[in-house]
C-alpha cells in the first residue's frame, strides 16, 4: 500500500548520484561474467588444443561442459539485462544511460583485468593457470558484489523508493494493471479484450523489426569477438626493431 507521500518527489532527489554510480556498476556486472568467459581464451587454448577429439589435454567431456556453462551464462545475461532495463525504465533516464554505459565499459575492464592477472604470474611456474584462477576469483567477487548492491543497497536509496512506489501506484504490479493505467478502466470495461495479455509469439510479431535488429547486431559482434579474433592466423610481426 502506498504511503500518503508516495507520489511526492524526494527533496533534491536524494541518492540520485549514488544510484547512477550503482547503475553503472550493475551494467558492468551484467556483462562481466560473460566477458570473463570470452577473454580467457588463451587459457582455453592451453587446455583444449586442436586435437581435442583424440588427445586434447582438457578432455572432450570437460570441453562440452564448459560450452554448456558458457551458453547458460549467455541465457542468464539476457534475463538479467532485460530485467534491469525493465526496472530502470520506471525511473530517471540517467539511470538507464548509466547502466548502458556500464555495459559498454565492461569489455574494457575485463580485458584490462585479464592483462594484469596474466602479467602478474607470467614468469612463475604454471603461471597461465594461476593468472586465470585469480581472474575468475576477482570476477566472481565482483558479481556477488553487484548482487548485494541490487538486492540491499539500491532499493534503500530514497529516489529508488520514490520511483518504485510511484510505478506501483500507477499500476505496474501486473500486466493487466499496466494496461488499465494506460487506456483507462472505463474503456477497458467496454472492451475487455484490450486487457488480455499477448503471447510471446504475438509480442515477437509486433516487434519483429526490433528483434531482427538485435539478432543482427549480436551476430556481427560475436562474429568479430570472439569469433574472428580467436582464430589462429599464424605469427606476425612489425619487422625488425619493432
Amino acid at each position: 500500500m502506498a504511503t500518503p507521500h508516495a507520489n511526492v518527489p524526494p527533496a533534491n532527489l536524494e541518492g540520485k548520484y549514488i544510484a547512477i554510480l550503482v547503475c553503472w556498476l550493475l551494467g558492468n556486472g551484467c556483462l562481466f561474467s560473460w566477458n570473463s568467459m570470452l577473454t580467457i581464451g588463451d587459457y582455453y587454448s592451453y587446455l583444449f588444443p586442436l586435437d581435442l577429439a583424440t588427445s586434447g589435454k582438457g578432455g572432450l567431456g570437460t570441453f562440452i561442459g564448459i560450452c554448456v556453462i558458457s551458453g547458460a551464462f549467455g541465457v542468464a545475461d539476457a534475463h538479467v539485462q532485460g530485467g534491469m532495463v525493465g526496472d530502470l525504465s520506471f525511473m530517471r533516464p540517467e539511470f538507464i544511460q548509466s547502466f548502458l554505459a556500464g555495459l559498454a565499459a565492461s569489455g574494457a575492464l575485463t580485458s584490462a583485468l585479464r592483462l594484469i592477472t596474466k602479467a602478474a604470474f607470467e614468469n612463475t611456474k604454471d603461471g597461465l593457470r594461476k593468472g586465470a584462477l585469480l581472474f575468475f576469483a576477482i570476477s566472481t567477487f565482483f558479481e556477488f558484489l553487484c548482487v548485494l548492491l541490487y538486492a540491499f543497497a539500491f532499493p534503500k536509496l530514497p529516489i529508488v523508493k520514490y520511483y518504485r512506489s510511484k510505478a506501483a501506484s500507477e499500476g505496474s504490479k501486473t500486466v493487466s494493471a499496466d494496461l488499465a493505467a494506460d487506456i483507462g478502466v472505463l474503456q477497458a470495461e467496454e472492451d475487455p479484450k484490450q486487457l488480455e495479455r499477448l503471447s510471446t509469439k504475438e509480442l515477437l510479431l509486433l516487434n519483429i523489426d526490433y528483434a531482427l535488429d538485435m539478432f543482427l547486431i549480436f551476430v556481427l559482434t560475436l562474429s568479430i569477438f570472439p569469433g574472428f579474433l580467436s582464430e589462429d592466423t599464424g605469427s606476425h610481426s612489425l619487422g625488425q626493431g619493432l
